[in-house]
């Protein structure tokens, strides 16, 4: 879990952008488009290799009428819209990975810094992630510190936020001494107690840090999992189905279990969807683990599923991971499949490759006749 993904700017201004999209849109004579439309124009710009957008099609046109009625308001002299086109640009990289915008967004964060905590905090999680300039994880952190250290009203909502980032920044020991007792005191005030109004990943990481082997301590890894899940953590929900389904910090429960681990899934948890094939495995529901194994084995694109569902890459080659194995293990018995040593020689290589700590557990779970 050393890699984290990082916390988004809290999402107060997102029904002011679609009004401005709506305003641009409106315009042009042209329908409303929603934010899959946008995403579908721009994956269709990604699958034919182009790095920028196509001057031609309706969302670029639609996206350059949003801006010509913001820098019209900047003109006019209100400040929000400034913000607001900085936003336009990061919303853009930030869901649709278009490289092309990234400077835009950060000349116009660097302009307002001083007087827009907001286009502070955008400006110190492009410095740490390096989103399309070198990474200076110093200056995203110095950034972070000063929003948590701010007496401004303003930067009432993003503290718990940038509190998260700074926590990560000691964790991953980017940009400052690593330091998890420092993380755990940073994660904890921006928990806030499990307060779903602060950092619902601070509340996930701490169950994850209470999780792992130099902290452990299941019962405090429940409760934050617990919290995060009830805020609405996808993270959180597939690893409270884990922990139902062996009893860890909590009774084990298989019926709860798996409804986490089902609801986490369809939500698009891919951990979630390992440990589903888990469990059909030894419910002897062959047919069923091929077939949601042979969907998961197929993943290719760890980077993207994390953009895509906000959960931490290793997480999701674990449950990829778990998901080659009994692919495998189906073709090396012939169950619920034509038998083929080749084939599971191949799956049971790329589990390996994925996590080999997840396939030395299974492994041994073969040897000792459990699965």
């Amino acid at each position: 879990m050393r890699k984290l993904n990082p916390e988004p700017l809290p999402r107060k201004n997102r029904h002011v952008l679609h009004d401005v999209l709506e305003t641009a849109s409106g315009s042009i004579g042209s329908k409303t488009l929603t934010k899959g439309d946008l995403s579908q124009d721009r994956s269709n710009q990604e699958r034919s290799k182009r790095s920028t957008s196509s001057p031609g099609s309706e969302c670029d046109i639609l996206m350059e009428k949003a801006e010509e009625v913001l820098k019209a308001r900047i003109i006019e002299g209100d400040k929000e819209a400034s913000f607001l086109l900085g936003q336009l640009c990061f919303e853009e990289i930030s869901l649709y990975l278009v490289q092309g915008w990234y400077e835009e967004a950060l000349v116009h964060f660097y302009n307002i810094k001083d007087e827009d905590l907001r286009a502070l905090y955008q400006l110190g999680v492009i410095y740490y992630d390096g989103l399309g300039i070198e990474e200076n994880k110093e200056k995203g952190l110095e950034c972070m510190l000063k929003i948590v250290c701010s007496e401004s009203p303003k930067a009432r909502h993003l503290k718990s936020a940038a509190a998260f980032n700074v926590g990560r920044a000691y964790f991953e020991g980017f940009g400052v001494v690593h330091s998890d007792e420092e993380a755990e005191r940073w994660w904890l005030l921006a928990a806030d107690n499990g307060n779903p109004n602060a950092s619902v990943k601070a509340q996930s990481a701490l169950g994850m840090l209470y999780s792992s082997t130099a902290h452990k301590d299941l019962k405090k890894a429940y409760f934050w999992h617990s919290e995060a899940c009830g805020n609405g953590s996808l993270e959180s929900q597939g690893v409270l189905g884990v922990m139902y389904m062996n009893g860890l910090g909590v009774r084990k429960n298989m019926e709860t279990a798996v409804g986490c681990l089902k609801r986490a899934s369809e939500r698009g948890n891919v951990y979630a969807q390992g440990y589903l094939v888990s469990y059909y495995y030894k419910r002897k529901m062959f047919i069923t683990t091929v077939e949601l194994a042979t969907r998961i084995a197929h993943y290719d694109d760890i980077a993207m599923l994390a953009k895509k569902t906000d959960c931490i890459p290793m997480y999701i080659a674990k449950g990829v991971a778990i998901a080659n194995f009994y692919l495998a293990r189906c073709l090396q018995l012939g169950l619920g499949i034509q038998h083929s040593l080749t084939a599971a020689r191949i799956y049971y290589a790329k589990a390996c490759n994925l996590d080999a700590e997840v396939s030395s557990d299974l492994y041994k779970e073969i040897i000792s006749g459990r699965i």
